[in-house]
Formats: C-alpha cells, structure tokens, sequence
C-alpha cells in the first residue's frame, strides 16, 4: 500500500520550500485571521496540519497511512501544536464532522483509480462541508503525467538508506508509473535490505475536474497555476483549485 512501509524517509526526501509554497497558497485562498475548523485531507507527515495550527486553526489530518500519521504526530508534538489525527479512506468520510475549510495537497487525487472514486471523493468533501464552506486543493496535470515526468529520475543516498524513483509513461498521456526502490540497513546491519514499490497516478483534463466538482455540488470553482500565482496554460503541470459548498 502506498506510502505505508517508508513514510520517515519520504518525510526527509520531500522538498520543504514545497510546503512552504502550499502555505502560501493557502493563505492566498483563505482568511487565517478567522479560526476556522479545518480538515487536512490525506494530511502525510502533517507537515501543513503543523503550520495550519501554528496560525490558530483547528486543525483535523486525515490519511490512510497509519505511519504517516505516527510521523504527523511526531512533528505536531515536537511543534507543541494540537491537532486531532484520524485514519481512514478519503472515499468514506462518514465519520467525521463538518468542516469550514478542507484542504488536499500534493495530487493526493490522482492516486484514485478513475472519475468515479474521485466524484465519490469530492461528494465526500462536500457533505462534510459547512454551508459556505471552501474547499482547496491540487492535482498535476496531463502535461506533467504525459511530458514532464517519463523519464524522470531522482536518486538519493547516504551511510544508511538509498532511494531511487524513475517515472515511466503511462497507458495514454493521463498515466503515469513511478518505480520507487529503497535501500536501508539497521543499526547494527551491514547488509542494505531492497524494498520495491510501484505507484500509479492519473489525472483528467481541467474540464473533467471542473465538472465533477460541479457535480459533486460545488460553485465558485477558480483555478490557477504556479500556487495561485498564475493564470493556467497549455504547459501548466499542477493546477490548484478553489471552490465552495
């Protein structure tokens, strides 16, 4: 299952001027003078749940990875931040309240398998949304899947653990593969251990969204490029989208 055997080492692989630009873009989207009661959907290591509570929000994370939620907590404690932490499945939010803000960062979207789950998805987010309430988030685009990413290749190493990710095209320019293999080794082990994973994202044309959004019962529906900075074009590779219940 993704992201649940080595959640630490994405945690210290991951670029953190990134979660500084969804910050950014997040206070661009919504007033933080409020305190808003705030879900962090497929919330990973809780980095922003951190920064969230740093600026008084309310803060619930929600994932499916019980280890990444082991390191959201880790990282809320280390901040001395509160925040509630819940497993489980973005399709089936049932148990939860409701919500003035919703956030989704890093294409967490696109590792759902087709427009159904992501309709279902986004239902979801709606009927847990107070009336009024916003829901922002981000997901690549077909230029990133079907140009930028096959043959892209990133590798790291140092004197306990390696990783190397290639990304390789997919079935049509909405697909892409990522091969993901980690070497790690024990304390008192010499011998690195290989552990392989394969992750698969797809994404759909801008239109899709839009009209799954509306669908799901959405209005207001704006999206930009470049973390709100832009207006979107034909070489856009994340669109960032903002819309209300």
């Amino acid at each position: 299952m993704i992201y649940q055997s080595f959640a630490e080492l994405y945690d210290q692989l991951f670029d953190e001027d990134e979660y500084q630009n969804w910050f950014e873009y997040t206070q661009k989207e919504v007033d933080l003078s409020h305190k808003n009661n705030w879900l962090e959907l497929a919330c990973g290591a809780g980095r922003l749940v951190v920064q969230l509570a740093q600026h008084g929000q309310i803060v619930t994370g929600f994932d499916l990875s019980e280890e990444m939620l082991a390191l959201a907590e880790q990282h809320t404690r280390d901040a001395e931040v509160a925040a509630e932490l819940i497993q489980g499945n973005m399709l089936d939010l049932s148990e939860l309240e409701q919500f003035d803000v919703v956030s989704c960062y890093a294409d967490s979207f696109c590792y759902l398998p087709d427009e159904e789950q992501v309709l279902q998805s986004f239902s979801e987010v709606y009927e847990h949304l107070k009336s009024g309430g916003q829901f922002i988030f981000d997901v690549i685009t077909p230029y990133q899947t079907g140009v930028v990413y096959p043959g892209y290749m990133f590798n790291y190493q140092d004197d306990r653990q390696a990783f190397i990710w290639s990304s390789f095209e997919g079935e049509d320019k909405y697909h892409v593969e990522h091969d993901l293999t980690f070497f790690t080794k024990a304390n008192d082990d010499e011998l690195f251990r290989r552990t392989e994973e394969t992750h698969f994202e797809r994404t759909y044309e801008l239109e899709t969204y839009v009209k799954l959004l509306e669908k799901a019962g959405f209005s207001k529906i704006k999206y930009y490029a470049d973390y709100g900075k832009a207006e979107v074009d034909e070489k856009t590779t994340r669109w960032f989208f903002s819309c209300r219940r």
